[in-house]
């Protein structure tokens, strides 16, 4: 099977759906950011963080791709092969952000985005993160979505920050905060 199709030489894609839509769709661009999210994970677990942070990027990873799934099929079109985002997989989010807090030390004040290269990648994760809640908020502004397509990116952008925050905890680097100066 070749990779190119040509079908998209015109400036449109495919939605999962049927039917296509200019590559500049805000759907297109949403699920685009998840993809791209996705990857900047992956460059997070390259550089072989502490193994529960691995297992749990590498469910983050399975679920970001449930999630473009979900984005690229209009909540109108029957699709039981679609996988859509459902208040399990934030709880999911919710429960590892509990047990990471429990291990960290209360925040203060703003905390500088480094530390491990692992932490560092799962700061530019979270800022990924927010750019796709903030398409998504557009998007949905114009078509319905899902009930936990916006909780779950929320609350993934606070399991990011959390993680990389626990992240450097268990590669014993301290955190380094904002002073305002």
């Amino acid at each position: 099977m070749k990779i190119y199709t040509k079908t998209g030489d015109d400036g449109t894609t495919s939605l999962f759906s049927g039917g296509r839509v200019s590559k500049t769709h805000l759907r297109v661009e949403a699920y685009g950011t998840v993809d791209e999210l996705n990857s900047v994970i992956g460059v997070a677990r390259a550089h072989q963080p502490h193994p529960q942070t691995d297992e749990w990027l590498a469910q983050v990873q399975r679920q970001l791709f449930n999630l473009g799934a979900d984005l690229a099929t209009p909540l109108d079109v029957k699709a039981d092969w679609i996988t859509r985002m459902d208040a399990d997989t934030v709880t999911w989010l919710e429960t590892a952000i509990d047990q990471m807090t429990a291990e960290l030390p209360a925040l203060t004040s703003f905390i500088l985005p480094g530390g491990s290269l692992a932490a560092a990648q799962l700061h530019v994760a979270r800022t990924v993160c927010r750019r796709a809640e903030r398409i998504v908020v557009a998007l949905q502004s114009h078509e319905p979505l899902g009930d936990h397509v916006l909780l779950y990116l929320n609350r993934l952008s606070d399991f990011l920050f959390t993680l990389a925050r626990w992240e450097n905890l268990k590669a014993g680097m301290s955190e380094h905060t904002w002073s305002g100066r």
